[in-house]
Order: C-alpha cells, then structure tokens, then sequence
C-alpha cells in the first residue's frame, strides 16, 4: 500500500479535497469506506456531515441493523485477523455496536476472547434466550484458553514441592535425587573399571502441599468487574480441582449468590451470573463470614472495586469483625492477566484504605500472584 493511500484511510473523507478519491469500488476506496462507517460515528453531534455513512446513534440492543452485519463482513474480507479485531473491538466497546453480539449468525462469526466475553457478559440481561448455545461456547473456548495458560503454573505453586527426606519408587527425571543415587551405590564401584555401577536409582518424594484450609471467593457483579469475574471463575475451577482445600465461591449484588456447587465449573458460573446492579459489599462479607468452620484457616478474598453502593460505616465494622476473628482477609481491586488489564484498575481508593486500616490487605493481582499469596499466607 502506499504512502497516498495510508493517509487517505487514516483521512477519510476529510482528506479528499487535498488527496482524491480512491478508484470506485478498488480495495482502498472499500477500506476507506468501512473505516468510515465506524470512526465516523466519533463525529456525529460535532456539526459534521458525515454523509449518512453511519446510522443514526450507536447501535442498540434491540433488532440487528443490517448495514452492521454487512459491515462486519467487509472488515473480515478487507483486513487481515490482527487488524479486524482491534476494528471490531472498538465498534462493540467505543461505539456501542451491541447489535453485532445479538444477531447469531453474527456472534457466530466472532472470534471468542476475554475481551468479547466481559462484554457478553455485561449484556447478559438484555440477550435473547435464543443466543444461550452461543454464549456459552464462547466462554467454554474462553475458560478453556485461559486453563491453558494458567493451569499448571499455579498447580505448580500450589501443589508440589520435594521433600528431600522422603524418597518416591516413582520415577522421574524432575526429581532425580543424584547424590543420594551416588551414595546409595558407592558399593557398586568397580576399581578395574573406575566405574560406578547404578543398580539402585533413587527419586525425591512429590508431596501435595495440602493446605487444609478453607478458601472462600467473594466476587462483585458490578459490571466493571466483568475481566476480574470470568478469571475468578476460573481460578475456583482450578483451586476445586486441586482438591487440596475447601473452596466456596460467591457472587453478589445487592444479594448473594452462593455458587460453590459449580466451583469446579467455570462454563455454569458464567452462565449464572448477572452483571451490573447494585452493590452491597458488607451484606457479601457477613454471608462468607458464615461459611467459616474455622476462621484462623480461613482465606476471604474479596474482588470488588470498592464502590459500596449500601451503608460504608456497616462495611468497615464487618471487616473489622472479620479480621478481629482471625480470618485472613484479601481486597482485590482485579483479578485478571496482566495482558487482559492494560489500564489501572478504576476503584474506590478511599474505601480500599479505610478497609486496609482494619486489617484486609488490598492488591490488584494476576491469578499466579493470587496463587503465590495464598501459600505465603498459609505456610
């Protein structure tokens, strides 16, 4: 492409007078066009005649507009994968092009990924019934991604450390105890040969790390929340099938939702939850708070921006109480990858202090930071 024809797509058609046209109907007029019609949405309301190149206002959750689906199908045909998703990223979160996840054919076609999910998730109230299969393949291809990439890391912290005194008939090449092989053969060496006959390999023993500890995730259904809920949801999968603690997962608004029946199912906590509402946090806190059979090995971790939409003094006195019992209490203003949370995470900071001034720590963390305080805090 040349350099006429980046400026001309970057321009639109404010750069026509001084650049020209593109040939009608040529690649670049078609990418010029479809440019057009989403970023030129950014100057409705400023006095610019934008040519009815875009619908009137933002798209809405109602009916599908047509021109949007056919729009959908010019970026996929027109850009390569890379560019077509940051495109379609900002027609469904900038522009508010919803009627793209609300046409199934469209949702279809979309490429599943953490991002498409919080927003899915978001319009989880408003989407047709109808729309459920699809819904649900894109976080099971979502739940199944992120498993991927974070499941035997945090196994790993969580689960297995050698011992070095206890030996294991199983063998493997991670643990091979080699001096202790050395010294167990000493009495194979062959002096004519100079060498050491093994007849006896030894292996270090893998023991779980069990923590015989309760771990209890409380988790905001604010909408803001979305990133911080589907790695939440994920992270209770991963701890339940660990099986090395007792793990409650609870969500809430201004109710709560006690999901601990489908902790080790990420796909049915994200087909159960309701975004957005309004927020209750110390109602949520005195819910888990009853949960514990025995407070000094109790894990609370709170995931919430902190915005207390009930009473803040009634808040601050129940994670006073918490604390005071011996629970050990953890304020998460996110819970997400670190390449899924570019931005800071927008959260009450004043609140977040007043409720480290009474004994809960306050961090925002990646789900492998969440699995390396958990084993601070219970070693």
């Amino acid at each position: 492409m040349s350099e006429l024809d980046r400026w001309r797509l970057v321009l639109g058609r404010f750069g026509e007078q001084r650049l020209g046209q593109a040939s009608a109907g040529s690649l670049d007029a078609r990418r010029g066009q479809a440019l057009d019609y989403l970023y030129g949405r950014a100057y409705d309301g400023r006095g610019v005649d934008t040519d009815d190149a875009a619908p009137d206002g933002p798209g809405g959750q109602g009916a599908s507009d047509p021109r949007s689906i056919l729009w959908l199908g010019e970026v996929r045909a027109l850009f390569d994968d890379t560019v077509g998703e940051v495109i379609v990223g900002h027609a469904l979160n900038r522009f508010g092009l919803t009627d793209l996840v609300t046409d199934p054919e469209v949702l279809a076609s979309l490429e599943p990924s953490t991002d498409l999910l919080a927003l899915l998730l978001s319009l989880r109230r408003s989407m047709p019934r109808e729309l459920d299969a699809q819904l649900r393949r894109i976080i099971r291809e979502v739940v199944d991604d992120i498993r991927r990439r974070l499941e035997s890391d945090i196994r790993r912290v969580l689960v297995g450390h050698r011992r070095r005194f206890n030996h294991s008939p199983m063998p493997s090449a991670a643990n091979l105890d080699i001096p202790g092989t050395i010294v167990r053969n000493l009495k194979n060496f062959d002096p004519e040969l100079g060498r050491l006959i093994i007849d006896d390999v030894r292996f270090f023993d893998r023991q779980a790390k069990h923590l015989a500890w309760e771990v209890i995730l409380c988790v905001d259904q604010s909408g803001s929340m979305a990133n911080s809920m589907i790695h939440s949801a994920v992270m209770a999968g991963i701890l339940a099938g660990i099986g090395t603690m007792k793990v409650h997962l609870v969500v809430f608004d201004t109710a709560v939702v006690d999901l601990t029946q489908f902790a080790d199912d990420p796909v049915e906590v994200l087909m159960t939850v309701q975004l957005g509402g309004g927020t209750d946090i110390g109602g949520a806190l005195r819910y888990c708070a009853g949960l514990s059979t025995n407070p000094q090995r109790t894990v609370l971790v709170l995931i919430t921006d902190f915005f207390e939409g009930s009473s803040p003094a009634e808040l601050i006195r129940v994670t006073g109480d918490i604390a005071s019992s011996g629970v050990h209490l953890l304020g998460l203003a996110s819970l997400a990858q670190q390449s899924d949370s570019a931005s800071t995470p927008l959260y009450d900071r004043s609140m977040a202090q007043q409720l480290a001034d009474v004994g809960m720590q306050i961090a925002a963390l990646t789900p492998r930071g969440l699995a390396d305080w958990l084993v601070e805090v219970t070693s």
